[in-house]
């Protein structure tokens, strides 16, 4: 039997996309649904409607999945509120979760953040981390719930600390930037670090920037530039473009203004500014044949580490060890 396609609305979770935005001191959450399980052929369907009809939580749970992912069915975000409209009023922790993204977002729903936090809430309360993610972003944001940093922080919390890396993210960057909250950089670091160790790229890189300024841990360019190459081998282009400065300056990796050039023309390409202003300098110190060389190099990577990974949202200035022009 062939595998099934996982669908997802971005790769960075499997249950859910929250955007942080690290650089601009914004953190906010953006959910979304995985299908574990969807029928693929027309009677599967019938069957999974039927048994839906009759009041099973768990198949209008996932019809609303298979609503929402347009996989076997024409999308119909209408269709899906509706079902997870029936198994939320059941205590679906999950349906609650993704009928308040709906709400939250507008989709076959009037856009509506107090009903998006209620349900957000209904799932929080029963142990859904990402809900309680999602929460937190509405009250940092005053959406839908009067903004309160304190409940933000609690329901990130409670959400970090049963593992979710983007919670993490956005407690950490809550501390980073001292925004709404005491500037606090060893909880920054604690929290990056607890969601890199999880494999997300935006951590990673935030935690490299704290290792190569020396905010809340010791300075380390080894550390900073291990996290970095983490970051930039899954293809985030923020972290590209800071590996190749590590390269240039020789810090935590051997000097190679070759492996600089490479790692800046692998950031241009994917649309990182400083990037290409790095290339411009970088280029008045190489010769023709280091440039040459580094054309190939860049050629040959891009293959292997030439993907760009969209984490919406965050903008490409802040943490950087490079400095402002």
């Amino acid at each position: 039997m062939g595998r099934r396609k996982t669908v997802r609305f971005h790769k960075c979770l499997a249950i859910a996309v929250v955007w942080l935005d690290l650089h601009s001191g914004i953190a906010q959450s953006f959910p979304v649904a995985r299908v574990s399980k969807q029928p693929t052929a027309e009677s599967e369907f019938s069957n999974l409607r039927r048994k839906a009809e009759t009041g099973d939580i768990a198949a209008q749970y996932m019809l609303g999945n298979v609503y929402v992912n347009g996989s076997s069915v024409p999308r119909n975000y209408r269709a899906a509120a509706r079902w997870y409209s029936a198994a939320a009023a059941q205590a679906s922790a999950s349906a609650q979760f993704m009928l308040g993204y709906l709400f939250e977002h507008g989709l076959g729903v009037s856009q509506d953040y107090a009903e998006a936090a209620q349900y957000y809430r209904a799932a929080a309360v029963q142990g859904h981390v990402i809900a309680a993610n999602n929460l937190a972003g509405l009250y940092q944001h005053g959406r839908g719930v009067r903004k309160d940093v304190d409940q933000a922080v609690e329901w990130y919390r409670a959400s970090s600390e049963h593992g979710d890396s983007i919670a993490q993210c956005n407690l950490a960057s809550m501390y980073l930037l001292g925004r709404d909250v005491p500037r606090n950089y060893n909880e920054a670091a604690r929290w990056l670090r607890a969601a890199a160790e999880q494999g997300f790229a935006v951590a990673e890189n935030n935690l490299a920037f704290m290792y190569y300024t020396g905010l809340g841990v010791p300075r380390d360019y080894d550390q900073a530039a291990e996290w970095t190459r983490r970051a930039a081998e899954q293809g985030y282009v923020i972290a590209k473009t800071d590996l190749g400065y590590l390269y240039e300056q020789g810090k935590g990796v051997p000097l190679d203004y070759v492996s600089a050039y490479m790692w800046y023309s692998l950031g241009a390409v994917g649309g990182d500014s400083r990037a290409s202003r790095q290339l411009k300098d970088l280029s008045k110190l190489m010769s023709r044949k280091q440039i040459a060389d580094a054309k190939n190099r860049a050629s040959s990577g891009a293959q292997q580490w030439g993907k760009i990974t969209d984490f919406p949202g965050v903008e490409m200035s802040g943490t950087s060890f490079i400095p402002s022009h």
